[in-house]
């Protein structure tokens, strides 16, 4: 972990924002920089905790999405639409998986133009002693308040839906 720096960058930045006449958009930008930066600080954290079992987040989130699916597979477009992501970022991850032998491909029974992805038996040990270790060390250690958990997913959830990352049923 780096040293700490002797004050907050974002806030320095908010006001050099005011400073420069940019006030009304001050508060906005200091508040999705420090989403990034967030983001960047997570991130570490989770490649950290995975390193140990050979996977990037997009391959573990994708190792998750199947183990989460009834039958342990899923068609690939399904899965590119499950984790937002695009068709080609799937197909990479998929090939990885493969090669460490955690994921195989099959045709659809049924349709002839889709792929299925389904997690060997090595694939699904992998995907609970990740998540295992994610909960652990990552997701139980958020660095978030309890009592700020709820509020932080509403707002950030309102986000995404006002985006247009999903809507409500």
């Amino acid at each position: 972990m780096a040293t700490p720096l002797p004050r907050d960058p974002i806030a320095d930045a908010q006001r050099n924002w005011e400073r420069h006449g940019w006030g009304d958009v001050a508060a906005p930008m200091a508040a999705i920089t420090a989403i990034m930066r967030t983001q960047q600080i997570l991130l570490a954290r989770i490649e950290v905790a995975l390193k140990p079992f050979g996977l990037t987040f997009a391959r573990y989130e994708l190792l998750a999405l199947l183990s989460f699916a009834r039958s342990g597979s899923l068609p690939m477009n399904k899965a590119s639409a499950l984790l937002q992501v695009h068709p080609t970022s799937v197909t990479n991850a998929v090939d990885r998986l493969e090669k460490a032998g955690l994921v195989v491909r099959s045709p659809h029974p049924t349709d002839g133009r889709t792929t299925l992805i389904e997690l060997t038996t090595e694939g699904s040990t992998i995907a609970k002693r990740a998540t295992a270790v994610l909960n652990t060390e990552v997701f139980s250690q958020s660095g978030f308040a309890d009592s700020d958990m709820d509020q932080l997913i509403r707002i950030l959830a309102d986000f995404r839906r006002q985006a247009g990352d999903f809507s409500e049923e």
